[in-house]
């Protein structure tokens, strides 16, 4: 198996997906600045736990990814001192800096989830069933 899941790794998915839930949650609730704070900390630290803690670091503290690095953290702090807009889209970009090399990886798991991946894969044949397009 490529990748194994101990139960280190189990923990760090489960706060990644609380942490996304909760920021999601934050933004629909208008910019909550408390659920957006708990968010980014449950996340961050799933991603600790998912690749290792000397892994986060370096991944945090390599000279090619300073420019999201310090995006990040800056938004973090904005999140922090009432400015949680401007910390989102500083987030944003942080962490499409600093994961963009995982998207590959990241797109061939979920073409190997059952039903969202024949979504992802073929979204014409879908969305011509949806918009009746058959032709007959």
């Amino acid at each position: 198996m490529a990748f194994e899941m101990d139960e280190q790794k189990k923990i760090g998915l489960g706060l990644i997906g609380f942490g996304i839930f909760f920021s999601f949650l934050g933004v629909l609730l208008f910019f909550d600045r408390g659920l957006l704070a708990l968010g980014n900390i449950l996340w961050l630290a799933g991603v600790a736990f998912l690749l290792g803690w000397y892994s986060t670091w370096k991944i945090f503290s390599n000279r090619a990814n300073y420019k999201g690095s310090a995006s990040f953290l800056l938004g973090l702090f904005f999140i922090f001192v009432r400015w949680p807009i401007l910390g989102i889209i500083f987030e944003l970009y942080g962490c499409i800096v600093l994961f963009g090399g995982f998207w590959p990886s990241v797109k061939v798991f979920l073409y190997q989830i059952p039903v969202l991946g024949w979504i992802i894969q073929y979204p014409i044949l879908l969305l011509g069933r949806l918009g009746g397009g058959s032709g007959r």
